[in-house]
């Protein structure tokens, strides 16, 4: 699963910070610089373009009555299939697993307490990051928000990429404007004619409110998400839990029509998704919530940089160029994006991507005077969450990112030892996955070859894993190829939240 290379030093930054000796010009020249743009630009913006449907709008809860509804199952194709003999029953939302210690109760929703600017949050600096926005947007006519915000904060010493999903109900407040949801910030930079216009007011919006301050800016549509993905030949998501929602039956159909909506699961498993089944996976919250899109979003994304690099991409290159060039809008120069292609290149795997999310832990639920259901950031809680993902990896992050994990499926259920990799990936371990001829373990066990026995890194392994210390077997081997080996066996849940794993 990992791919080590050597790491480049990054290009271009910001076009008023060019003069920056740091952030100037690519160490590496690449034959063919359409492949690097390519993986770039659809590993690393494409996927803030997919949270809207090409020809229905959501279809409203009440109008889906639950008993005229069928429960589906995707197949691994994308396809979608009747699942047989299984009489309807309605289907609750599923939580993910979420940290006992992590857990709060509601507060009261008070709308006559209505919140006061907060003052300006202080900036998250480093000279090593270059932070980007990816924004994804429903324009179809003057009027629109930026429902999908995703920063994508680069450190080129470190090799790493963080992820921070930013909700779109985020309550906070507009420089020069009012106390608004944060998906409101573009438009009213368009239309008050902000410096740089929307994407400036947004950008300014960002660094009063999280600290964070935007070097680039790529905005997609819906347009052209679809075409992009099918010409990828699909992504491949491992999904570590089941996910079940609404979808349209019909797309010539009217979207008004209870009857033309079915309910859809996938997974667990490593499902193949076309664009359809993409960009449903994607948007999806009817079943759900905008946290957990914003992890579905996250995981559609690390799939688009897999395949991105997957050999059997370059026959389409010249396709999916003239592609992402209609779809994506950024402030990025064509200089800017190939000084960038080392890091897509070169990463040395999917381990090196932290995940962070703003989510019900970090805000409180909270009802304005106009009715509108929004999320107040909890001030100190949202600034440590930053404070931990702007940050350079600690001592133990670095140990975790050296440790490599041969991943071994001992169990009767296919793809385990995938999500299972996928899981370390998410806690910062490298993962090597190992063909296994035995698939009747009914235990799951750590195999411990470090001479020095190491034993914070083995219960952060087992932690992430939520197996018991007594999985753990000490079997020393200097000679080993690998630091720890994991079998995995029927005992195993895959089911787990990556918003868990701190860094």
């Amino acid at each position: 699963m990992t791919r080590v290379g050597q790491f480049p030093r990054l290009g271009n930054g910001r076009r008023e910070q060019i003069k920056e000796p740091a952030r100037r010009n690519p160490s590496v020249l690449f034959a063919n610089p359409v492949l690097p743009l390519i993986l770039l630009s659809a590993g690393l913006t494409l996927l803030a373009g997919c949270n809207y449907p090409a020809s229905v709008s959501t279809p409203p809860p009440q109008k889906l009555p639950e008993s005229t509804a069928r429960s589906f199952l995707i197949s691994w194709s994308g396809t979608p299939t009747v699942t047989p003999f299984q009489p309807f029953q309605p289907l609750e939302p599923t939580e993910l697993p979420t940290s006992p210690s992590s857990a709060a109760p509601t507060p009261a929703l008070d709308p006559s307490a209505s919140p006061a600017t907060p003052p300006p949050s202080s900036i998250f600096s480093d000279a090593e990051m270059l932070n980007f926005l990816l924004i994804g947007s429903d324009r179809r006519d003057t009027s629109f928000r930026t429902d999908t915000l995703i920063v994508v904060s680069l450190r080129p010493r470190q090799r790493l990429v963080t992820l921070i999903s930013i909700p779109r109900d985020l309550y906070i407040h507009i420089p020069g404007w009012e106390m608004q949801r944060i998906n409101a910030a573009y438009m009213h930079g368009e239309t008050a004619n902000y410096p740089d216009g929307g994407a400036g007011l947004l950008k300014e919006t960002i660094r009063y409110n999280l600290g964070i301050e935007i070097d680039h800016i790529a905005m997609v549509e819906f347009d052209g998400f679809q075409q992009i993905i099918d010409t990828l030949g699909g992504i491949d998501v491992p999904l570590a839990c089941p996910f079940t929602d609404w979808h349209i039956k019909n797309p010539r159909r009217s979207d008004q029509d209870p009857n033309n909506w079915q309910l859809y699961t996938i997974g667990p498993g490593v499902v193949h998704m076309d664009g359809d089944l993409a960009l449903w996976y994607a948007r999806s919250r009817l079943r759900s919530s905008d946290f957990d899109r914003g992890r579905r979003q996250q995981e559609v994304l690390r799939a688009i940089y897999a395949r991105g690099l997957q050999l059997d991409v370059v026959p389409h290159l010249p396709k999916l160029y003239k592609q992402l060039h209609a779809a994506v809008t950024t402030d990025l120069s064509l200089d800017d994006m190939l000084s960038l292609a080392p890091l897509a290149i070169n990463l040395g795997g999917e381990h090196r991507i932290r995940s962070f999310y703003i989510n019900k832990e970090v805000v409180t639920p909270w009802i304005t005077s106009g009715g509108a259901a929004v999320q107040l950031p909890k001030k100190g809680a949202l600034r440590d969450l930053i404070q931990e993902a702007m940050s350079p990896p600690n001592k133990d992050e670095k140990e975790q990112l050296k440790t490599l994990v041969e991943v071994r499926n001992g169990s009767a259920n296919p793809d385990w030892d995938v999500l299972a990799a996928e899981r370390l990936h998410y806690a910062g371990f490298r993962t090597q996955i190992t063909e296994f001829d035995q698939d009747d373990h009914h235990r799951s066990f750590v195999y411990d070859f470090t001479p020095g026995q190491d034993p914070e890194i083995s219960a952060a392994l087992l932690d992430a894993l939520r197996l018991p210390a007594s999985s753990l077997i000490a079997n020393p081997d200097p000679e080993s190829s690998v630091q720890y080996r994991l079998v995995l066996g029927d005992d195993y849940d895959p089911c787990f939240n990556p918003a868990n794993f701190l860094h």
